[in-house]
């Protein structure tokens, strides 16, 4: 079975996507590439959230990203584990969507739940490629996997490559929005707030690719290229 996904990002929490690569989602969908998001946990509880506040927050952000697939696995926030269930439920996942790229957290991150959901994405990905097992779907191997960082991560490593996301960022930031709870009740109302610090590091990352606004990604596996000439001289000017 192949849904033709070509892009699935695994999220450990609602908004993650949004917030780390959200723009890249919108280009993705403007070239028509079929999307896809999935969540390791509801996220929950929070300051200011509910399981049923964060539903209808992903719906909204759901609606703007204009997304292929979405769904939640359910497992336990604040406490996720690489554990073999939680490796069977998303290596299914990768089965029955086929990917032809993952997007999943960087390896390294002060939230645990990031720091395993990298573990969990990676070793689910080898798990969706075993034969003789007793999970749905044929055997598959996502071919390609890169790493996107965190809100919580304030020291970046050098990225392996960074994603121009100039014409989306205001959807991107409207996606963002959608998840009042977690951005804007109860946050500081004065310049810089959440919502200023996440354009100004899209800024930033665009800046180092003389763009207006980007997003950064990783990679532990090599990259292959046809050109040194990926951009038109126009273009470069």
């Amino acid at each position: 079975m192949d849904s033709g996904l070509d892009i699935l990002v695994v999220a450990p929490h609602p908004d993650d996507a949004e917030i780390s690569m959200g723009g890249t989602i919108l280009a993705c969908k403007a070239q028509g590439l079929r999307v896809g998001v999935i969540e390791l946990t509801n996220g929950e509880p929070t300051p200011y959230g509910s399981p049923e506040i964060r539903k209808r927050e992903t719906a909204a952000a759901t609606a703007v990203l204009d997304l292929d697939f979405r769904e939640n696995l359910e497992l336990p926030n604040r406490s996720l584990e690489s554990s073999l269930e939680a490796r069977r439920k998303l290596a299914i996942v990768f089965r029955t969507q086929r990917p032809k790229v993952i997007l999943a957290p960087y390896w390294e991150d002060v939230h645990p739940d990031h720091v395993s959901a990298s573990h969990l994405t990676d070793a689910a990905r080898f798990w969706s490629k075993l034969s003789k097992t007793d999970m749905p779907g044929e055997r598959f191997w996502p071919p390609q996997i890169y790493y996107f960082w965190s809100i919580h991560l304030r020291i970046h490593p050098k990225p392996s490559f960074v994603f121009d996301i100039s014409g989306h960022i205001d959807q991107k930031m409207q996606a963002i929005r959608s998840y009042e709870s977690q951005m804007i009740t109860g946050r500081p109302t004065e310049h810089p707030t959440v919502l200023d610090d996440i354009k100004d590091r899209a800024r930033y990352w665009g800046w180092t690719i003389q763009r207006a606004y980007g997003e950064p990604f990783a990679s532990r596996e090599e990259i292959g290229i046809q050109s040194f000439l990926p951009l038109s001289a126009e273009e470069l000017t």
